[in-house]
């Protein structure tokens, strides 16, 4: 048994007792979700914070994610390298960017028990650093093509076509790539737009504004709560926006700890987010969350969470606290939630318009959160209604293992939902029954 497979049961053993230690103390709150959530106080769990999560296990001959009434759920397409973000072009191919999470400098044993716990999730190891194609040329729900679209990108992840430009959001910046609509193929050398700090919470999600002359990136922290002293979060945790005449960028909103799906709701054009908040006080504390995006808006990170409610841990700033925007609507404490796209009323049958998120789950709690694909209705441009689970069953009942974890979620050809499940490898398809 090598080194690293040892300190992985310790890790596994140490983290097993602070499970129960942390249920003892915490008992079992109430899911924090809706408009007003009840979040529990927070307790900081020091230098060893709740570290639990499953073994990615992938899934076996014949599993599959349970779906909802009225729906159905086949693999569009299987045998990826951890799948993190699809993007469907307008003659409905299908692009993958296919990456994860590299080693990064190791600051103390805490790190090193992260890194160990990641790969074992299988989160951390060689990225594949690709975008693939996929294409059902017999629209038979299958993609019966596949080849290498982009590869040789830092951590792919965002994407868009805007013209005959293709945008690839990569952890070191966005990169524009010449396009040729005839063979629907990106050409030449990328040229890089804006660069970002790679490392920390490296994805970079892209949305091209409706009229195609802007486009949006989030961009998350390098760290929990600015661990690494502030200067090093410059430039971090914000949503950009990126004129793309002038090749000018900016800060559009921050203090987002890791903004990562963005999406437009059409009746207002507001701009939308899904935001993973930070980690170690708790199960429930503070919940992720979903939010309209203001231009110049200041979201709490890391000086306070859910509007005005400071965290001790953190050197503070009065002023931005007191500027700090509540969420509008909470999403559960840890749930990870990654994927975001707009359902337009009646696209699935028994669903109205709202927002559809890919919950990738916890890691710091000792019930496990997340893991499945949810939606919010809306109504008015607003959320307005308790969550509704598409898709879950991507965990073991207990807890061990788990099957999948879903990110990205987009509409796909033939009135579909594609949802990519980066530990299954597989992009799912769900479709009316």
């Amino acid at each position: 048994m090598n080194l690293s497979r040892t300190f992985a049961h310790i890790v596994a053993a140490v983290g097993g007792t602070m499970v129960v230690l942390r249920r003892l103390q915490s008992g079992n709150p109430s899911p924090a979700f809706g408009l007003a959530p009840a979040i529990p106080a927070g307790k900081p769990q020091g230098k060893t914070p709740t570290l639990k999560m499953p073994t990615a296990r992938g899934w076996t001959a014949g599993r599959m994610p349970a779906v909802a009434p009225g729906l159905k759920v086949n693999a569009f397409a299987r045998d990826l390298d951890h799948p993190r973000w699809i993007e469907v072009l307008p003659n409905d191919d299908v692009l993958v960017a296919e990456a994860r999470s590299e080693p990064s400098t190791l600051r103390g044993l805490f790190d090193y028990a992260m890194q160990v716990t990641m790969e074992r999730a299988g989160s951390l190891g060689v990225s594949a650093n690709r975008i693939t194609r996929l294409r059902d040329a017999d629209g038979d729900g299958v993609a019966d093509m596949s080849e290498v679209f982009l590869e040789n990108i830092r951590q792919p992840f965002g994407m868009a076509l805007i013209g005959d430009t293709f945008y690839v959001g990569a952890t070191d910046g966005v990169l524009a790539f010449d396009f040729d609509r005839a063979s629907w193929r990106a050409v030449g050398k990328g040229k890089r737009l804006v660069e970002f700090k790679p490392g920390g919470h490296w994805t970079r999600s892209l949305l091209a504004s409706p009229d195609g002359s802007r486009l949006y990136a989030g961009v998350g922290s390098l760290s929990n709560i600015g661990d690494r002293g502030m200067d090093a979060e410059h430039g971090r945790a914000a949503v950009y926006e990126l004129d793309l005449a002038s090749g000018r960028s900016r800060i559009f909103a921050s203090g987002l700890r890791n903004p990562v799906g963005l999406a437009w709701e059409p009746s207002t054009g507001t701009l939308w987010t899904v935001v993973n908040e930070r980690d170690g006080l708790g199960d429930e504390t503070p919940p992720d969350y979903l939010t309209s995006v203001r231009d110049g808006g200041f979201y709490g990170w890391p000086y306070c969470y859910w509007g005005n409610t400071v965290d001790d841990r953190v050197p503070q700033d009065p002023a931005l606290v007191a500027q700090a925007i509540t969420p509008d609507y909470a999403l559960g404490g840890h749930t990870a939630s990654l994927g975001l796209c707009w359902l337009p009323d009646g696209f699935l049958p028994g669903y109205p318009e709202g927002m559809v998120i890919g919950q990738h789950g916890s890691w710091n709690r000792s019930r496990l959160s997340g893991y499945k694909v949810i939606f919010i209705p809306f109504t008015g441009g607003r959320p307005s209604g308790p969550p509704r689970d598409i898709l879950w069953d991507f965990l073991s009942p207990d807890e061990r293992e788990s099957y999948g974890r879903p990110v990205g979620v987009t509409i796909g050809p033939n009135r579909s939902l594609l949802v990519a499940d980066d530990v299954g490898n597989v992009i799912w398809r769900v479709t009316g029954a």
